[in-house]
């Protein structure tokens, strides 16, 4: 079992100091926060595949061929 000196010295160590200034409560608990996030490492966000059918540039319409024959080509596939 740990000695109650072992376990204040544990709680004691703070892990922000002021330096100066005299923040409020809230200013505190914004700096802690924003601190907390920095240390949590990247996001990694979810890879997930669009469907071709879903893409929305196939609603977009490709310019029209022009010059000589143009009218041939506008028919084509692309």
């Amino acid at each position: 079992m740990e000695s109650e000196a072992a376990v204040e010295s544990q709680v004691a160590v703070p892990h922000l100091r002021v330096v100066r200034g005299t923040p409020t409560d809230e200013e505190l608990a914004a700096l802690a926060a924003v601190v907390a996030t920095l240390g949590s490492g990247p996001v990694e966000e979810p890879t997930t595949r669009r469907s071709a059918w879903s893409d929305p540039t196939r609603m977009v319409r490709r310019p029209l061929p022009h010059g000589p024959g143009a009218w041939r080509t506008s028919a084509l596939p692309s």
